[in-house]
Parts: structure tokens; sequence; C-alpha cells
């Protein structure tokens, strides 16, 4: 694994990032920096927007406020990656607990999706992105994932290509091996679905099954919640199929 500049802050702007541009920070990012952090003028700053790799930039302190000058890129952007998580949606603290470790395990898309016995039925998907911004930037991350709004189950599964395989975590899967039933599912794009506090209704396992590409997952014979299933899920797809290999 590349070795990535740690100690130096990270900041991520929308705008296009290019040598010579000057970057105006808004308030929070300025506080950070200025007042949280104690930079000065001229301190180095890492800076991505996910789509121009990474760059180093100065400090510029004019007052109350604060830009970046871009000099130079320190890595090229990377292709975003390829997998899907799906969840029914948590409590505040959980989700954003969920949302961070998603970024870290290297998640391309994060779906909320509405079941039967969903507990949360609304999301702040603002809250949802900033947490995976926040992820990002202290991870050495450059992609930031997609936040996508919630959606019923049905219609998620049916919108879903058929050439992705979906890896449903089901407590009651037969096979007590995870690492095997990965490892005998069909090629292609991988999504990973993980139920609610509440399991899944029979009728949507029934659903689920009846699908191509369905990959039935046990996590194991304790009965995990819903923010540890994900990052278990995540681990065992990204060590068998995913970019640990």
């Amino acid at each position: 694994m590349a070795r990535h500049d740690f100690r130096t802050p990270r900041v991520f702007v929308t705008a296009p990032l290019t040598a010579g541009a000057e970057l105006e920070l808004d308030r929070g990012q300025t506080n950070y920096l200025c007042n949280v952090l104690r930079l000065g003028e001229g301190a180095r700053v890492l800076v991505f927007n996910g789509k121009d790799g990474e760059w180093a930039a100065g400090l510029r302190v004019r007052g109350r406020r604060a830009a970046l000058g871009i000099y130079e890129r320190t890595r090229p952007q990377p292709a975003s990656p390829d997998l899907v998580l799906a969840f029914a949606p948590l409590k505040h603290a959980r989700l954003d607990y969920l949302v961070q470790k998603a970024v870290e395990m290297g998640v391309g898309i994060v779906q909320p999706v509405l079941t039967r016995h969903t507990q949360v039925a609304r999301v702040n998907l603002e809250r949802m992105r900033a947490n995976a911004i926040e992820a990002a930037e202290q991870c050495g991350v450059l992609s930031v994932p997609a936040i996508e709004a919630p959606a019923p189950l049905e219609r998620w599964l049916a919108a879903l290509p058929r050439e992705r395989v979906l890896v449903f975590c089901d407590e009651e899967a037969e096979s007590a091996d995870p690492v095997q039933a990965l490892t005998r599912a069909a090629a292609g794009p991988l999504a990973v679905l993980i139920g609610p506090e509440g399991g899944f209704a029979e009728d949507e396992r029934r659903l689920l099954n009846a699908r191509a590409g369905t990959v039935r997952l046990s996590l194991g014979p304790r009965i995990l919640r819903a923010d540890t299933a994900a990052v278990a899920a995540l681990a065992l797809v990204q060590a068998v199929r995913g970019d640990w290999r």
C-alpha cells in the first residue's frame, strides 16, 4: 500500500484543481485551518475534489478570510470504486459511523433502502455527505462516494443492473462459509445489502432470493448490529473479491 502524507491537513473542495489556481475557502474550512489548527500564511495544505487528484497548496490568510493557492499535484485521481452499499437507514450516530466506514472500506455508492422493518424512514442526505467528506479528508481517500436518496427496496432492486452481483447478508443463509460463498459467486461488480435491525420480511427475502446473481451471505454465528454487519460484509467482499487482494 502506498504511503500517503497524513500529517498535512486535507481539504475537500468542489472547484476544479489546476496549478496556479486560487480557491477561496468557506467559513468552516477557514475556521478549521486558521483557528482550530492555527495555521498561518503559507502553511502547506492538501486539497482534492474527487476528480482531479490531490494537490498541494499554500494557505493565504486575508483577515477573517482565507484561500488556497494551488501549486502542484501530489497524487493522480484513481478510478472511482465500483462497489455499492445498500442498507436500511439507521439513527443518527450509527448512520454517521456507517457512512464513515463505507468511505474507508472503498464504497463508491451509498444507497439507503426502505424495507418493511426499517425503523428510520427519513435521512439527512447533507449530513451523510458531510460525514463522507470528513472520512475522505482524514483517511487520504480521493473519491467521495455518491450519496443516493432513499428508495423502497423493491424499486431499488428492480433498477439494479443484472450484471451486478448482489451480496445479500442474511442471518438465515444456509452456507456457513461466507468466503466460499463469495468465491463461488459469478463474476461482476458487487452490491452489498444490509437489512434493518428487525430483519427482512419473508416476502422481501423471497424477492431477493428470486433475483439471478444474488449471493446469500452468512456473517457468522452471532447476530450483528446493522452498522457492524456492514463493516464485516465489506471487509469480506474486499478481501475475497475486491481491492485487498
